[in-house]
C-alpha cells in the first residue's frame, strides 16, 4: 500500500473537505523552492508551504543548528528554568521589532500567539483596575482558529460553526481616504470600553490577501492610540520580509503595543509562535499582587530546538545576499503584477505589496469556497507548481531562494491556467 493510501486510511488533514477527497500527494524530500513527490514528480512550492519557508526547504545551516541543539538540549520546562537559545533569540529579536519592545513570551504557533497577545492586553486593564473588555478588530480579518483567535476574526466559512460561542467584537472597515471618520467616530463611542484593537498591518491573509494603504492606517492607529487602546499587531504572516519591510509595521510610524510573529519565525522549520510586548504592558504584570501574574504557558514554551533554528533563520535573513534577494523578489512581483495587467485574462484587482502578489479570478462568486481553487491547484501541479489559492483569490508567496528560472516558470504556469478558464 502507497503512503498517499495509508494516509487515507488514518490522517485528517486540515482545510479539506472529507468527502470525496483527492489523494493527498505523497512529499518525500524538499530542497530550496523544490518538493518532490514520492512518484519522483517535482514541484515549485510558490506559497512557501503556507507562508511559512522563507530561506527553503532542507536549508543545510538551519538543519545543522537543529542538530547541534537536540544533541545539548531538545526540551525543558519554562517555568522556573531558562536555556541559551531562548535567551539569544529574544536578545536578537527585540532591537529588530518595530517599536520599543521589552520582552518576548514564547508559545507554540500563530494562533496561541495571537492568544497571549488577547488574554495580555485584557488583563492589563483588569490589572489596572479599569474595566476595559472589548475588542476592536477588522472585517475580512483572520488571526487564528483558536476560540479568541477565531473571536476577533471576520464571521466567516472558518468560524461558522462557532458564531453563538464567540465573544463580541467591535469590527470596522480596513481605513481609506474615504471611510476614515466615520471609523473614528466609532471608536469614540466606544473607547472607554476597548481594551485592544487588533489588526493584520497592511496585508489581511487568509481573508483573502486583502492589502490596504499604509498612510490610512497609521492615521488610524494615532486615533486608536489616543484613546489608550493597546495596539496589537498580528504579523505572524506579514513578519519577517514579507511586505518589503522586515517587519509590515516599520511602514507605519505609530507602532504597535504588542507584536505577534511565528509562520517564518524559524524560516519554516519548527513550530514556535512569539508575542513581544512594550514595557508599558509588561509593568502593569509587575506587582506584590500574586493575582496579577500572567497564568498562561504551554508545555512546549520556547522550546530549544525551535529557538535554535529561530536564531539561524535571522542569522540568514540578516545576510546581504538574503536582503537582495526579497528586494529583487519584490521588483519581479511588481513587473509580474504589471504585465498581468497588460494582458487580456479573466482576473481583477491585481495587487502586490512586497513580495507578495494577489488577485482575484473572475469565474463564480467572489469567496474562500469557490471550487476554482482546486481546478487551479490540480493544472498548476500538472505543470510543476504548486499553488493553493484561497477560493479565487490566486496569490504567490515564494520562499526568498527560488531562482529566476524557478520564478519564470511559476508566472509561466500562472499565465497559462488563466488564458485557459
Amino acid at each position: 500500500m502507497n503512503l498517499a493510501a495509508r494516509d487515507q486510511r488514518v490522517i485528517w488533514h486540515p482545510f479539506t473537505r472529507q468527502k470525496d477527497m483527492l489523494p493527498p500527494i505523497p512529499v518525500v524530500k524538499g530542497q530550496g523552492s523544490l518538493l518532490w513527490a514520492e512518484n519522483g514528480d517535482v514541484y515549485i512550492d510558490a506559497v512557501s508551504s503556507w507562508w511559512v519557508t522563507l530561506h527553503g526547504h532542507g536549508h543545510p545551516y538551519i538543519a545543522e543548528k537543529i542538530y547541534r541543539q537536540a544533541l545539548q538540549l531538545e526540551q525543558v520546562i519554562f517555568a522556573g528554568f531558562t536555556h541559551e537559545p531562548a535567551v539569544q533569540l529574544a536578545e536578537r529579536l527585540l532591537p529588530l521589532l518595530p517599536g520599543n519592545f521589552t520582552r518576548i513570551f514564547y508559545s507554540d504557533n500563530g494562533s496561541t500567539s495571537t492568544e497571549v497577545a488577547l488574554k495580555m492586553a485584557i488583563q492589563y486593564w483588569w490589572n489596572k483596575g479599569e474595566k476595559r473588555k472589548k475588542i476592536l478588530a477588522f472585517h475580512n480579518a483572520y488571526h487564528g482558529d483558536t476560540f479568541g483567535a477565531m473571536s476577533v476574526s471576520d464571521r466567516s466559512v472558518f468560524t461558522l460553526a462557532f458564531h453563538d460561542l464567540l465573544f463580541e467584537v467591535i469590527f470596522i472597515d480596513t481605513p481609506d481616504t474615504v471611510n476614515l471618520e466615520s471609523i473614528a467616530q466609532k471608536i469614540r463611542e466606544h473607547e472607554n470600553e476597548i481594551a485592544a484593537f487588533i489588526y493584520e498591518p497592511l496585508v489581511q491573509g487568509a481573508g483573502g490577501m486583502k492589502m490596504y494603504d499604509a498612510g490610512s492606517m497609521d492615521q488610524l492607529l494615532a486615533l486608536v492610540r489616543q484613546a489608550g487602546i493597546v495596539c496589537i499587531a498580528d504579523e505572524v504572516m506579514t513578519g519577517f520580509g514579507r511586505t518589503g519591510n522586515l517587519f509590515a509595521s516599520a511602514a507605519m510610524v505609530n507602532k504597535p503595543d504588542i507584536i505577534c510573529l511565528s509562520k517564518g519565525l524559524t524560516g519554516g522549520t519548527m513550530a514556535l509562535g512569539v508575542t513581544a510586548c512594550t514595557d508599558r504592558i509588561y509593568q502593569a504584570y509587575v506587582s506584590d499582587d500574586a493575582m496579577k501574574t500572567f497564568f498562561h504557558g504551554h508545555s512546549f514554551t520556547a522550546n530549544p530546538l525551535a529557538c535554535s533554528a529561530a536564531v539561524a533563520s535571522l542569522d540568514l535573513l540578516e545576510e546581504p545576499a538574503c536582503r537582495k534577494q526579497i528586494s529583487w523578489l519584490c521588483s519581479m512581483q511588481q513587473a509580474f503584477a504589471e504585465k498581468l495587467q497588460q494582458q487580456q485574462l479573466p482576473v481583477k484587482d491585481i495587487r502586490v505589496t512586497g513580495t507578495l502578489l494577489a488577485c482575484e479570478i473572475e469565474k463564480g462568486v467572489d469567496g474562500y469556497l469557490n471550487n476554482i481553487s482546486a481546478h487551479v491547484t490540480s493544472e498548476a501541479l500538472r505543470q510543476g507548481v504548486y499553488l493553493r489559492p484561497l477560493g479565487n483569490t490566486l496569490y504567490l508567496m515564494p520562499p526568498y531562494c527560488i531562482t529566476a528560472a524557478e520564478l519564470e516558470q511559476v508566472y509561466t504556469c500562472m499565465e497559462n491556467i488563466l488564458q485557459a478558464l
